[in-house]
């Protein structure tokens, strides 16, 4: 059994424990605030060394990516021998579902009741959060926040657990994304949920300050991604 790139464990680790200290002074709790590490473009190797520095969910936006690494993990599961809960960050598109439902733990961009449909029936009970969109930039998923209710009760009766919210702020980590972080903050707290999945590495720390259970990092963890990709 082999482990991970040498180093690479240690290098998490310290990074790991620097986005916790930014989690500490924007006034989150380290212990309550759950890092999720998104290995996207990254190989498994990023996954067993986040596994070995302690981080259990990891986040993929493609599910041909997930798939593979799930089954590298498998046959390779690395030093550690934990096992991942692999939250799904992509649009979810049902021809993909079949070979993603007994992987996934965690739907975190559900924006319609025909995706949390198609999800209950291969997955009866998943846990989904529901994708807010603040921006209303071309090509952003997510449900407009005056819809995020209604989508929340029938995606409930259909007997999902419904977690959360989730929301990608606009670039930049302006005034912009503080409002949209302090809106969807508003609308967990008054919908009675538990997760607010908001704040990625440029901009944890305005999620932090509006309510963020969930922070979602694959830079400030592993360094640089490919261009044209950004968490």
């Amino acid at each position: 059994m082999s482990t991970v790139v040498p180093g690479l464990a240690e290098t998490v680790a310290a990074n790991l424990e620097a986005v916790r200290r930014r989690i500490d002074r924007a006034g989150g709790d380290r212990g309550v605030v759950k890092v999720v590490a998104v290995t996207k473009t990254f190989g498994p190797d990023a996954v067993r060394a986040a596994l070995e520095a302690g981080l259990v969910d990891i986040g993929e936006n493609y599910a041909d990516e997930l798939v593979d690494k799930a089954a590298a993990l498998v046959s390779d599961p690395g030093s550690g021998g934990v096992a991942p809960r692999w939250h799904y960050l992509g649009a979810v598109q049902r021809r993909h579902l079949g070979k993603l439902a007994p992987l996934v733990s965690v739907y975190e961009g559900v924006d319609r009741l025909e995706e949390g449909e198609a999800i209950a029936r291969r997955r009866p009970g998943a846990t989904v959060l529901v994708e807010v969109d603040t921006t209303s930039l071309t090509g952003r998923g997510g449900v407009a926040p005056g819809e995020v209710s209604a989508l929340v009760t029938g995606l409930t009766g259909l007997e999902l657990d419904v977690a959360g919210l989730m929301t990608v702020a606009p670039p930049g980590a302006g005034e912009e994304a503080r409002r949209g972080f302090e809106l969807v903050g508003r609308l967990v707290a008054d919908l009675g949920l538990r997760e607010a999945s908001m704040g990625m590495t440029e901009d944890l720390e305005l999620a932090v300050a509006a309510g963020s259970t969930m922070v979602r990092v694959g830079r400030a963890l592993f360094g640089p991604r490919a261009v044209g990709h950004s968490v």
